[in-house]
This record gives C-alpha cells, structure tokens and sequence, in this order.
C-alpha cells in the first residue's frame, strides 16, 4: 500500500441530497439523525478515498445544529479530511442548504467524524499522512486533534 502523503484536496467530497418528507419530522424539518446519517456517509467516502480500505467510523464529537433544513431544499454536505493518526483519520463534515430556485445558502450544521481504516481482515490498517498546504489547512488540523482528543 502507499503510504505516500496525500493533499486534503485529493479526497474531499460533496454529497447533495433534496429534503423529501420521509427525511422530516411532522413540522416539515429535517431530522437531526438523517443529517448526522448524511454527514456520516460523506464522511466515510472521504476516509475510504484517502486510505483506500474500508472504514468504520469510531466516534463521532462536536455536532453543531445551527439552522433548521425544511422539506424541498437542497442540502449540500461537504466534507474533507482533517487530521490522520496512523489507523485513523478525523473528517470534517459541513452541511448547507440552498433553496431550490434561490441562490441563498446557509451553513445548517457541522461536525468531525473520527474513522478507522480497517484491513481485509476487519483490523486497523495504517493509513496515509497528510500533506497541508494551506492556513486553512493546518489550522483545522490543529483543531482536529483539540476537539477529538487525538
């Protein structure tokens, strides 16, 4: 396997979804575990890109709810790696809504997803470093390891 550093840019991923009334509740908003559900799928594409196993996600810290989705709207996840250990990676998730039809969009939530590599028999694997670019970057890096603990 290549352990070869690899860009945040090289693995990060978009995941746009419409808001359809199975995803809300009774007051047409959209249920915190279907957008935790979303984040999390995103997620471990980013992981499974970048380390190229499959993944399991082992913790999940920092879910911030900051507006509410209603049904019909455009939910954009984004989410790219933050922070790699030697099995394991953190990915930040963001998720925005757009409403269909405007060109208005609000950041609705954000979280890190803490993944573990796994090898074909289900064991951690080890996974490829990160080669930070930007401020932006190394910044986020940093408050990867603060806010999961690593």
């Amino acid at each position: 396997m290549n352990l070869e550093a690899k860009l945040v840019a090289d693995t990060a991923f978009i995941m746009p979804q419409v808001v359809m009334p199975a995803h809300a509740n009774v007051a047409g908003t959209m249920h915190g575990g279907e957008v935790v559900k979303l984040m999390d799928t995103t997620a471990g594409v980013v992981a499974a890109r970048h380390s190229q196993k499959n993944c399991a996600t082992i913790s999940i810290s920092q879910v911030l709810f900051i507006a509410p989705i209603l049904v019909g709207e455009l939910l954009i996840c984004e989410a790219q790696i933050a922070y790699t250990g030697n099995t394991s990676m953190v990915i930040f998730a963001s998720v925005y809504v757009e409403r269909i039809g405007s060109s208005n969009v609000t950041k609705a939530a954000e979280g890190y997803f803490s993944v573990v590599a796994l090898d074909a028999d289900g064991h951690p694997a080890p996974v490829p470093p990160l080669k930070l670019v930007s401020e932006e970057e190394k910044i986020c890096y940093e408050a990867a390891k603060i806010k999961t603990g690593r």
